[in-house]
C-alpha cells in the first residue's frame, strides 16, 4: 500500500504539471458548459421547469453532470499517444506498481473537474443560482465519484482501440444519447411519457435528478439517496471494467 501511494503519487504530479502548463486544454475544458450557462440558462429565467426551485437550480446541476461525463469519458485520448509511443511498455517494466499507472491519471482528472465544478458554480453564482453550501458540495462529490468511474472506463476504452478516430467514434456514439436522456439540461420529467419512461434506465438520470435535489436542499429525500446508490454501483462497475481493460491491455 505505501508502494502503490508513493507511484500514485508520482504519476498524480507529472499529469497534473502537464495538465496546468497546458493552459489551452483547460480553457476549452470549460467552455462548452459555461456557453450553455451563458446562452441557453437566460431562456429558461422565469420558466417553470417543474421541481419547484429556479431555472438556475435546474440548469447548474445538469451542467455539473455533463462536465463530469464529457470530461470522463474523452480522457482516454490523452494515453493513446503515450501507447502509441511506447510509454506505457517502458512504464510497465519498472518497478512502479501497475495499478498507480492508472490511478494517478485519474485522480489528476477528478481533481481537474472538481476545479471546473468549483468555477461553474461560482459563474452560476454570478448569473442567479441560489443554493446551500451543503447542496453545493455533495453535487461536486457527485461529480468526482463520476468523473473517477468514466476516466477509468476511458483508459480502459483507449488501451483496447486502434486509433483516436475510433476511440472518439465508440465514445461519441455512447455518451451522446446517454447525455441527453440523462436531462442534464431539463428535467426529462417534462418531456412526453414515452421518453421520460425511457431515460429511466439512464443511470446518469438518477444523479441528474439527486443534484438537483440537493441543490434545493431536499437532502433527506428518496432522489438523494437513490441518485447516490446508483452512482456508487455505477462507479464500482466502470473502475473495475477500466482497470480490468487497462492491465490486460496489449500496447
Amino acid at each position: 500500500m505505501p508502494r502503490l501511494l508513493a507511484d500514485t503519487g508520482v504519476i498524480f504530479g507529472r499529469h497534473l504539471r502537464a495538465t496546468l502548463r497546458s493552459k489551452t486544454n483547460m480553457l476549452f475544458g470549460m467552455l462548452q458548459p459555461l456557453l450553455f450557462l451563458a446562452l441557453f440558462g437566460p431562456l429558461l429565467t422565469g420558466l417553470s421547469v417543474g421541481d419547484g426551485g429556479s431555472s438556475w437550480q435546474t440548469l447548474v446541476p445538469g451542467l455539473l453532470v455533463q462536465l463530469a461525463l464529457l470530461g470522463g469519458s474523452f480522457v482516454g485520448l490523452g494515453i493513446m499517444m503515450d501507447r502509441h509511443l511506447g510509454v506505457i511498455d517502458r512504464m510497465r517494466v519498472t518497478s512502479m506498481h501497475p495499478q498507480a499507472l492508472l490511478l494517478g491519471r485519474v485522480l489528476r482528472d477528478v481533481v481537474q473537474l472538481v476545479a471546473q465544478s468549483v468555477l461553474l458554480v461560482l459563474v452560476g453564482l454570478a448569473f442567479g443560482l441560489r443554493a446551500p453550501v451543503p447542496g453545493v458540495l455533495i453535487g461536486i462529490a457527485f461529480v468526482a465519484v463520476l468523473a473517477a468511474a468514466l476516466s477509468a472506463l476511458s483508459y480502459g476504452l483507449a488501451m483496447n482501440v486502434g486509433s483516436t478516430p475510433e476511440f472518439a467514434a465508440i465514445t461519441n456514439t455512447a455518451m451522446l444519447p446517454l447525455m441527453l436522456l440523462s436531462g442534464v439540461l431539463l428535467p426529462m420529467s417534462l418531456g412526453p411519457a414515452w421518453l421520460d419512461a425511457v431515460s429511466r434506465a439512464v443511470p446518469f438520470r438518477y444523479t441528474v435528478d439527486a443534484v438537483r435535489e440537493a441543490f434545493l436542499g431536499h437532502y433527506a429525500g428518496g432522489a438523494v439517496a437513490g441518485g447516490a446508490a446508483v452512482t456508487a454501483a455505477l462507479a464500482v462497475l466502470c473502475f473495475f471494467a477500466g482497470a480490468r481493460l487497462f492491465h490486460r491491455a496489449r500496447t
